[in-house]
């Protein structure tokens, strides 16, 4: 057991003034025990001599009990596990390749320094200083206490359907587990009589109208689109059907992982990623090594690296970098915040946000060797190029990849090591999104804390509930219409109002200062002119691109109906309405004239007391 006595100065990073109390706060004892490998803290705040005068002469004290990472890499694991999901693997080796292979490196490793690493910096920062989730971490400046929401919405309803992905992976990881790979020849009670086995396919078959990979008559593509999906049987988004009772098994399958792993917080979710985080690395390297002996590989890397300098002059490919760098990393979830406020307050969390946001892009890259070579021997199989055959998202990992790996021999351990790799993925990011809605709610709500094994089921069960909707027959355009907007623009928007709310309204200099508390040192001033100018900046730029690119949405060759966009978007703004709406209602409710109301509306609950005086640090125009 040990007792700490903490300056003065330190007190708002625990037990911040509640609204309207003058009272302040003189000494706080932190009481540390540890039990199972986690440490718990145990603050009580005494008041001063003068401050418990005008509490009737009785002290008021506030007891929190929160949780700390029993190791320092149960939480880096979980970052890390986090950040590298299925995009790594299926989204930036397609764009580094399409995008002038090694050209495209950089814009996005610029934006990687001028956004990403301090986007990521900033809400490790933010988390561990305040030791709140998204929502309440907000009283550093309360009037954007609805972004906190914003941001726990947007991960509710990317788990509604991330954990349908995940659910197809378990179901292709029990359907390799047999000698031959069902999706190799055509023998198969789903396959089409228009289905063609891959030996019987090269490019005089095709001719020059269809790529290979979107040619949807191979055993593969039928296994995906008609054993998996059954699309074959919905006539669009308006014709659903029941949830497929296979699908639905290994979703609930996945749900049972996902509450064991986090029902009794980072207790158990810091244990899990040990093997969810690690096993990505593991696979990716056998199927790297495997992939660079087949026949055309080095064709397929070629074309991965190659360098194309006058791709730099399309607006399209500083986009696709910036889009890429920003949900790559993950900032803007609630996770990051979510998972820092577990840290110790002395935790070096700059070199964390460095050393976490580098392995992030590097395995990015990393996992495009282990794509290419795998496509290049496809292309040199099928006499087609590498175009023919590079694709990205669900048709690269669920068609193009297994169809691959079923040609070799020993295919039947490379499938179940590989989707065992897209299972680890998935499972730990859909763990991150989770504990945000768990954390952000639950330190906002107390009696939800104290329930939080109920209410992690809670949380679980109704994303199950709402991903039924994507494992119907027509699922897949439910769950296409998710992904568009669920977490697109308004994800975007809720991490612009962030840096906004961070920056320029509690101030580059204080966030500076409290850095400076926890780890005996200030960002220099590179980061402090990131995080006031150039992030907001790239934001605003990220969201307008990201508004004015947007179109009628489609799949493949199925064009959404009118309503189900203006559906979409309902749902982008279901999540961004959060942010006017609580700013509208704090104003509203704090008494005063319209200038106090801003002034206590913007100022940190524990200097609430300093606007009584008329001292309004916001007010005061201050330089990063």
């Amino acid at each position: 057991m040990n007792i700490q006595v903490l300056p003065e100065h330190k007190l708002s990073s625990v037990a911040p003034l509640k609204q309207f109390n003058v009272e302040k706060k003189e000494v706080e004892l932190i009481l540390v025990k540890e039990q199972n490998g986690v440490q718990y803290t145990n603050s009580s705040v005494v008041a001063s001599p003068s401050s418990r005068g005008c509490t009737s002469g009785s002290g008021s004290a506030e007891d929190e009990v929160r949780e700390t990472w029993g190791k320092k890499m149960d939480f880096l694991l979980s970052v890390i596990g986090f950040a590298v999901d299925l995009a790594n693997v299926w989204r930036f080796p397609y764009l580094c390749y399409k995008n002038g292979g090694g050209a495209f490196l950089i814009p996005y490793v610029l934006f990687l320094f001028i956004a990403g690493m301090p986007l990521f910096y900033m809400e490790l920062a933010l988390g561990q200083y305040n030791k709140e989730g998204a929502a309440t971490v907000w009283k550093i400046c309360p009037i954007f206490k609805g972004v906190g929401y914003t941001v726990i919405i947007i991960a509710l309803y990317v788990g509604f359907y991330y954990n349908v992905i995940i659910a197809w992976s378990l179901y292709y990881l029990f359907a390799s587990l047999t000698s031959e790979l069902p999706w190799l020849k055509c023998n198969n009670p789903w396959n089409s009589p228009n289905c063609t086995e891959p030996q019987h396919i090269n490019g005089t078959f095709l001719g020059n109208r269809t790529p290979y990979a979107k040619y949807k008559n191979t055993p593969a593509a039928e296994f995906y689109e008609r054993e998996v999906l059954h699309i074959h049987e919905s006539k669009g988004i308006n014709d659903l059907g029941l949830p497929r009772w296979e699908l639905a098994l290994c979703l609930i399958l996945v749900v049972f992982i996902l509450y064991f792993s986090l029902w009794k917080g980072v207790k158990s979710s810091g244990k899990v990623v040990y093997v969810t985080a690690t096993m990505p690395y593991i696979v990716l390297f056998v199927l790297l090594i495997r992939g660079i002996t087949l026949p055309g590989a080095m064709n397929g890397i070629r074309a991965y690296l190659h360098i194309d300098l006058e791709k730099l002059n399309d607006p399209q490919v500083w986009i696709d970098a910036a889009t890429q760098i920003f949900f790559s990393l993950g900032a803007g979830f609630g996770v990051l915040i979510a998972f820092a406020s577990y840290n110790k307050f002395e935790n070096n969390c700059y070199r964390d946000a460095i050393l976490t946001s580098t392995i992030n892009c590097i395995t990015s890259f990393f996992s495009g060797f282990a794509i290419f070579s795998v496509l290049g021997y496809m292309a040199h199989q099928h006499q087609v190029n590498i175009k023919d055959v590079a694709t990205e998202g669900a048709g690269l990992v669920f068609i193009i990849y297994p169809e691959a790996i079923s040609t070799l021999p020993g295919s039947t351990f490379f499938a179940i090591v590989f989707f065992i790799m897209l299972l680890t993925l998935g499972i730990d990011s859909s763990m991150g999104g989770m504990e945000a809605v768990i954390t952000g709610l639950s330190d906002d709500f107390k009696f939800l804390k104290r329930h939080r094994k109920l209410f992690t089921f809670a949380v679980v069960f109704g994303t199950f509930l709402i991903a039924l909707l994507c494992i119907t027959n027509g699922g897949i355009f439910v769950l296409t219409l998710l992904d568009a907007y669920a977490a697109g623009t308004s994800i975007l928007f809720g991490v612009l109002i962030e840096a906004i709310g961070v920056s320029w309204f509690y101030g580059v200099d204080r966030f500076s200062e409290d850095i400076e508390r926890m780890m005996g040192f200030k960002p220099g001033i590179y980061w402090r002119v990131c995080w006031k100018f150039v992030s907001p900046a790239f934001l605003l730029v990220v969201v307008i691109a990201s508004i004015v690119t947007s179109g009628n949405l489609r799949y493949d060759n199925y064009i959404f109906p009118r309503w189900s966009n203006m559906v979409g978007w309902s749902i982008a703004l279901s999540s961004m309405l959060f942010v006017p709406i609580y700013a509208i209602y704090k104003l509203l409710i704090i008494p005063g004239t319209f200038k106090e109301r801003i002034a206590y509306a913007i100022t940190p609950e524990h200097e609430h007391h300093l606007v009584t005086e008329g001292n309004v640090r916001q007010f005061k125009v201050r330089q990063c």
